[in-house]
């Protein structure tokens, strides 16, 4: 896993990658955003709803914690080993948007995790039980982990994804 010096380095790359991941869906027909092709797990527009939907999850972990409101992860009724059924959930969420307004939803999400994380400490980010979501499960992770896990990482391997749709796509 990547490491970082700075909650700085975490918000480059955040913003890095979030970028080259969105710009990959240039050029998709909105008739195409719901087709799956061979080889690719998922759709254009699960791609993103996926992105949404985690963004959206640690972001809210962290606003129940806040609140004093207990914190279930991964969800509420959900196990780790359900991950599946979240992604369903995600994806239904976000299905009646156009590809369009994925992408500027996308966009606006990001921005907004990005503020709500220069809202912590460097102690917070990069010690471990910065918050007790992020300590939640044995691995105990800090929370620039969990930040990194479900922006930077996605944002590399779905662009990966989102280009062999295209290319398997073109190729019909």
């Amino acid at each position: 896993m990547q490491d970082y010096e700075s909650k700085r380095a975490l918000i480059n790359e955040i913003n890095k990658t979030s970028v080259l991941f969105i710009k990959e869906f240039d050029g998709i027909a909105e008739a195409d955003k719901d087709i799956r092709v061979n080889q690719v797990d998922r759709a254009p527009s699960e791609m993103i709803a996926y992105q949404l939907g985690w963004m959206d999850l640690i972001r809210g972990w962290d606003k129940d914690e806040l609140a004093g409101k207990e914190v279930i992860t991964p969800a509420p009724g959900l196990k780790w080993n359900q991950m599946g059924e979240m992604y369903q959930n995600f994806y239904e969420n976000y299905r009646a948007y156009t590809l369009g307004q994925l992408r500027e939803m996308f966009t606006v999400a990001v921005g907004d995790l990005v503020e709500w994380f220069n809202g912590f400490t460097d102690d917070e980010v990069f010690k471990p039980g910065g918050r007790k979501w992020a300590a939640s499960t044995a691995s105990n992770w800090p929370i620039w982990k969990w930040v990194h896990i479900n922006t930077v990482a996605p944002f590399k391997s779905f662009r990966g994804k989102i280009r062999k749709w295209k290319k398997v796509r073109d190729s019909q």
